[in-house]
């Protein structure tokens, strides 16, 4: 079931009568994120795939690689949840950038300490196979479906993961752009989709946190409906990541690396 909460609301239109409504918002709440039981940071995320986000927080982060997670603890806490990643001997050694307050679900570096831990090199992408523009428009025609929680909130973001046809295979959302990305990142891993045959698409604005966490992932084509940034192009081309954005019924913009995208027929879906 969606992460939502019904709220009583008085409704105001030019011209019209006052209506008295209600309206499903969706739940907010703090999660408490850990590794073997030390305290790391607390993310503002919906309270869904909570498993998911801790995974993927973990690879986007560079934390750990997917085969250092042993297992994943939620466990509910008087003012939210509590997400305990447990790693293997090898992998706790590895330094995550530091952070001294919460992740606020708009922000996908709060409480970073220090300028060169927020934005790190990038490893570089793999060459990935061609996708079909039309491929992404399929995809983005297909996104709106996924979104259960966004059609009865209007107010999360959604990321999903499709494959070389446009079909998408994964989809999560959340109240957060990079929570939303997170729990999509946790997600492939979990099922073991190749990040390298396939685009991720985001209904966010594209900053560099999202670049990085593309790479990250592994996967060497990002999707963006809004327009990116400066630093976020810059990264893209640092990675050899494709970077499309402004992506709207009618097209996108390649900004990036646009040999991954040729013209060809699709087959039916």
């Amino acid at each position: 079931m969606p992460s939502v909460t019904h709220r009583a609301a008085v409704q105001w239109r030019a011209g019209a009568e006052i209506q008295l409504l209600e309206r499903a918002v969706p739940d907010e709440v703090a999660v408490g994120l850990s590794f073997n039981g030390r305290p790391h940071t607390v993310l503002m995320a919906t309270p869904a795939d909570i498993e998911d986000l801790a995974r993927g927080f973990t690879l986007t982060e560079a934390i750990a690689g997917a085969g250092d997670i042993l297992a994943i603890e939620i466990t509910e806490a008087e003012l939210g949840l509590m997400a305990d990643v447990r790693l293997a001997p090898a992998a706790a050694p590895r330094k995550a950038r530091p952070r001294t307050l919460e992740g606020r679900s708009s922000c996908g570096l709060c409480g970073v300490q220090r300028l060169t831990d927020a934005v790190r090199p990038l490893p570089q992408v793999g060459e990935g196979r061609a996708v079909a523009h039309q491929a992404i428009q399929r995809a983005l025609d297909a996104l709106a479906e996924a979104q259960t929680l966004g059609r009865l909130t209007r107010a999360t973001h959604a990321a999903a993961f499709a494959d070389v046809e446009g079909r998408i295979l994964l989809s999560r959302e959340d109240v957060g752009r990079h929570n939303a990305l997170d729990k999509l990142a946790g997600a492939m891993a979990a099922s073991g989709l190749d990040a390298d045959a396939g685009f991720v698409l985001v209904t966010s604005r594209c900053s560099f946190e999202m670049i990085e966490k593309t790479v990250r992932i592994g996967c060497p084509i990002l999707v963006a409906v809004s327009a990116p940034t400066d630093l976020a192009i810059r990264k893209a081309e640092e990675a050899g990541l494709t970077l499309v954005a402004l992506a709207r019924s009618d097209g996108h913009t390649v900004f990036t690396r646009p040999d991954r995208l040729v013209e060809v027929a699709l087959e039916s879906a």
